[in-house]
């Protein structure tokens, strides 16, 4: 069975503001079942293992999907983020494909750890999809291919986007702010209305703007990995 590999974070504190952030729930759950009910493996990993905090911002039961609903009734899956694999025993050659779902957390220690940067540049190398949605974006703005030059350099991609920072007061809370960091390290980043349904694709990288997009990701995925 084809495996994808879910970069998820370890960090659950939203700098020193004392909020509690982690990854987005909906960025996970929702693609997940697209990717197991099209008969792939979903494997989860994390910077530390373990547990992978949830922002517990994006885990309101009134805002509960059928994928949510599904969620709290699927013990594997809740297994799966209880019990995260570390980095480190993670081996690109293993995984299709690779996807980053978003969240603030991610943008503190995803960003900077240097198995996840490396894993970005061997899925890289070796063809294959690699994936991120919404902040999940951000955790290329570091990233260097073998010639020195910035991975997104070049490359249409998309992710959360200024004006939807502002529109929740998050602009001052964010480590970055991703669209102008991305664009500023010379990616080209088209992207929607605000909260609007946006997928951007460029060869096998394939990236959306906000939460609205999610599945919308994971059903690109599965086609490229159709062909």
């Amino acid at each position: 069975m084809k495996k994808i590999l879910f970069m998820l974070t370890s960090h659950d504190e939203l700098g020193s503001s004392g909020r509690k952030t982690g990854f987005w729930f909906d960025e996970v759950i929702s693609p997940y079942y697209r990717f197991i009910d099209a008969g792939y493996e979903v494997v989860m990993a994390s910077p530390k293992g373990g547990p992978s905090p949830i922002d517990p911002d994006s885990e309101l039961l009134e805002d509960a999907t059928q994928d949510t609903k599904r969620y709290f009734k699927d013990d594997k899956c809740k297994t799966a983020i209880l019990e995260t694999l570390k980095l480190t025993d993670i081996k690109s050659c293993d995984y299709e494909a690779l996807y980053y779902p978003g969240g603030y957390g991610p943008l503190f220690d995803l960003l900077h750890d240097p198995i996840s940067l490396q894993l970005i540049s061997d899925f890289y190398a070796e063809k294959k999809i690699i994936s991120a949605v919404c902040h999940g974006t951000g955790v290329f703005k570091d990233v260097r291919l073998p010639n020195g030059d910035f991975f997104i350099k070049g490359k249409k991609l998309t992710g959360f986007a200024d004006s939807e920072e502002a529109a929740i007061n998050m602009t001052d809370l964010t480590p970055f702010l991703v669209e102008k960091e991305l664009t500023h390290q010379g990616a080209i980043y088209p992207k929607a209305g605000d909260w609007q349904e946006h997928v951007v694709i460029d060869n096998k990288l394939i990236t959306e703007q906000n939460p609205a997009s999610a599945n919308l990701v994971a059903n690109a995925v599965i086609r490229m990995l159709a062909i």
